[in-house]
């Protein structure tokens, strides 16, 4: 019996213990590695760029020869024409005419290995070759454009969210902070000291901060599917706080500088100018003579066998303007990019702009609304002190809450607004990526890939390597979450 009753009381203490134990908070750089491992855009978009690279082995295998099987086999029936002939009977002299005529058939089969090998073609397929691989590059910068829209969703989630519980604190507080003002209202009109209008004011006051505090905790759970949407998941904890903002360039000027830098979309856009150009001139050496050789081994029936090899050589002469065509079309695609170079330059230095003014705005309000905070603060205490003394009316009591509430509720939204703009910056700039956040993360490596892929293997199914089989389970594993 004391046994029972001691394993009792030691595994009560052991639950006691492991409830005790506090829940580790969630940090922001857990919610962006899990946004990054997990984001079904992202694995889209590794996949559209493993389809460009390619296009690389499908340049490559231009250059090689084709061999090639071909068999036929087929029936020819060959038909005589129909004459009448004299016969005469040999038993009793008589002479007659038939008509004689008829068919033959004639069996063919015939097997052969076909060889078809362009020796010179202008350069074209070697210009196709280096077009493809520019675009490869380019590919792989739109890929880092999806990362920063990935983590900057990610980020802002997660602020979100812990606002939305920030927010909901707030509102409890002041459903108690009114609560209580009518239990003192209520003792006051029981001493005749206030009317009842006084109550019904502070009765209406706290429905309405109690129909508040609901749509709060209603902000709460759509935060929380927002923050799934970006990450895959629910918080399993709370948020911890944000931890220090990333250092951001001196000055606005500067900051616009360096993205016209690295920004991935303007990399992404030079390479596509550079891929563009060069399709331009395969376009105008698809005009050029091109030589090729052709080897033919083969049996036919019957036991018939051949060999047949040629040299040939081919050159448009008139082609009535298809080939200009398609060159002044390749020019012009190249010159719209460049257009689009220029207008995407124009849009990212004015979104460094428009984010830092995001940001520095977000940081006045803060020092505004602290200043807020403390003088309604002040007001609301002095105000409660004076209706004690009946010089106050409940009423007033009420409005110098609603201002505190408001000052409150303004503060948090700065606060948040300025940790989320610190992150715009980054991303309109191009450094919002796991690389420059330093995540504990392994990264997606694309060259992997197009290592395996560039130089057109026969396999239909590629394995990289051991490293890239992992980082594709991966991904497969967090794509069925």
């Amino acid at each position: 019996m004391a046994g029972r009753l001691f394993r009792r009381l030691a595994l009560g203490t052991g639950l006691a213990l492991v409830t005790a134990i506090p829940l580790a908070a969630e940090t922001l750089s857990d919610t962006l590695i899990q946004a990054y491992r997990t984001s079904p855009l992202l694995e889209q978009q590794r996949y559209l760029l493993r389809a460009t690279d390619e296009d690389v082995a499908v340049a490559v295998a231009a250059l090689r020869p084709t061999v090639s099987f071909q068999s036929s086999y087929g029936k020819t029936v060959t038909f005589t024409d129909r004459q009448r002939v004299r016969q005469t009977n040999p038993l009793d002299g008589v002479q007659t005419s038939i008509n004689v005529g008829g068919r033959e058939t004639t069996t063919i089969g015939a097997l052969s290995l076909v060889l078809d090998y362009v020796l010179a073609d202008g350069g074209q397929r070697h210009l196709r070759i280096g077009a493809a691989k520019e675009a490869v590059i380019g590919a792989r910068f739109n890929l880092t454009q999806v990362e920063q829209q990935v983590l900057l969703d990610a980020v802002s989630a997660y602020l979100n969210l812990r606002l939305a519980v920030r927010l909901v604190d707030v509102r409890q507080t002041n459903v108690r902070l009114i609560d209580q003002q009518l239990s003192a209202t209520q003792d006051r009109f029981e001493v005749g000291e206030v009317t009842r209008t006084d109550v019904a004011i502070a009765q209406s006051r706290l429905a309405a901060a109690r129909s508040a505090l609901a749509a709060a905790r209603g902000q709460v759970d759509i935060a929380r599917e927002t923050y799934r949407l970006a990450t895959g998941t629910l918080p399993g904890s709370t948020l911890a706080d944000p931890p220090p903002p990333p250092a951001l360039p001196p000055s606005v000027e500067r900051a616009q500088q360096l993205a016209l830098q690295i920004h991935p979309l303007v990399a992404a856009a030079q390479h596509d100018i550079t891929a563009l150009t060069i399709l331009a001139e395969a376009r105008a050496a698809d005009r050029l003579p091109t030589v090729s050789l052709q080897a033919n081994a083969g049996r036919q029936s019957p036991d018939t066998d051949s060999l047949n090899l040629s040299l040939r050589g081919t050159m448009p002469v008139y082609t009535g303007g298809q080939l200009p065509a398609l060159q002044r079309q390749a020019i012009a695609r190249a010159q719209a990019a460049r257009g689009d170079l220029g207008n995407t330059s124009r849009q990212i230095v004015e979104g460094v702009g428009r984010a830092y003014a995001g940001l520095e705005v977000a940081r006045a309000q803060i020092t505004a609304t602290q200043e807020g905070v403390r003088a309604s603060e002040l007001a609301f205490e002095g105000l409660r002190e004076e209706a004690t003394l009946g010089v106050r009316t409940t009423l007033d009591v009420l409005d110098a809450e609603n201002d505190l509430l408001v000052a409150r509720t303004d503060l948090l939204t700065a606060q948040s607004d300025a940790q989320l703009a610190v992150y715009q910056v980054l991303a309109s700039i191009g450094l919002l990526t796991t690389e420059h956040l330093g995540l504990s993360v392994e990264r997606y490596d694309p060259s992997i890939y197009y290592s395996a892929a560039a130089t057109a293997p026969q396999d239909t199914t590629l394995r990289p390597s051991e490293r890239g089989g992992r980082l594709d389970s991966v991904l497969r594993r967090f794509n069925r979450n």
